[in-house]
């Protein structure tokens, strides 16, 4: 038998750019679902941060001499994060969000700005005396 023309077992060049082509498709398809899904749980973040405000505002006007809920003109972040001590509210150290507090005699809307994604659009989220949260400007691009 010619030597020349014997099988060896092993893959021909075709085979494997057909896999590397499989494995390129998989991976277009898979980064930006996974870079989604990550956005999204950084969103978590200001929701439970937000949620914590609202039970606390609550508390403090129960508490309050003047019936009213805690305002400040300070903004809290990881910078600064004893902004809202007052109303045992502590932003911990490497928060991707920035909280601030407008309230009034019977209403407040807490908000929490970040950008999520380093992209020109800043994740937006409020919520009010009356425990509704708002996404006002969503930083999670969808395909």
């Amino acid at each position: 038998m010619n030597e020349r023309f014997r099988y060896t077992g092993g893959f021909t060049l075709i085979e494997l750019m057909i896999v590397v082509a499989i494995i390129g498709i998989l991976a277009m398809l898979a980064i930006p679902r996974f870079m989604q899904a990550s956005t999204k749980t950084k969103q978590s973040e200001a929701k439970l941060i937000l949620k914590q405000i609202y039970v606390n505002q609550r508390a403090y006007k129960q508490a309050s001499v003047t019936n009213s809920y805690f305002t400040t003109g300070e903004v809290a972040s990881s910078a600064n994060p004893f902004a809202f001590s007052e109303i045992w509210v502590e932003i911990m150290d490497g928060c991707l969000y920035q909280f601030t507090i407008a309230a009034g005699a019977d209403n407040f809307v807490a908000t929490a700005t970040g950008n999520i994604d380093d992209d020109p659009v800043e994740d937006v989220w409020t919520m009010n005396e009356d425990g509704d949260l708002i996404n006002v400007s969503d930083d999670v691009l969808l395909p």
